[in-house]
């Protein structure tokens, strides 16, 4: 399944992510990976020295999605500074600029 404005496909289908329980605001494009997490943290009764592994690369595809969402945001800012740009260079500034400004 494509998901519109990212570069990562959804792995884990629908009916996985219901079987394994994940909640519905972690089923992202990293659900693929909270799955087997979330399997070893229940098999290690949740000791925080296990599973380093999966959560690395958990938190590393969860890290690697919000870095994507800012560099679209940041796209979207200059292009609305670029439109913005033109109207605000024809308008009257409200206090004059001083010689030493």
């Amino acid at each position: 399944m494509e998901v519109p404005g990212s570069s990562k496909k959804m792995i884990a289908t629908q009916e996985e992510m219901v079987e394994a329980r994940v909640p519905i605001p972690y089923r992202d494009q990293c659900a693929h990976l909270l799955i087997p997490l979330n399997k070893c943290r229940q098999s290690e009764f949740y000791l925080p020295w296990k599973c380093g592994p999966e959560r690395h690369s958990y938190e590393k595809c969860e890290y690697e999605l919000v870095m994507e969402r800012m560099l679209q945001m940041q796209k979207i800012r200059e292009r609305e500074a670029q439109l913005k740009a033109p109207q605000s260079a024809q308008s009257i500034p409200l206090a004059p600029k001083t010689a030493n400004a």
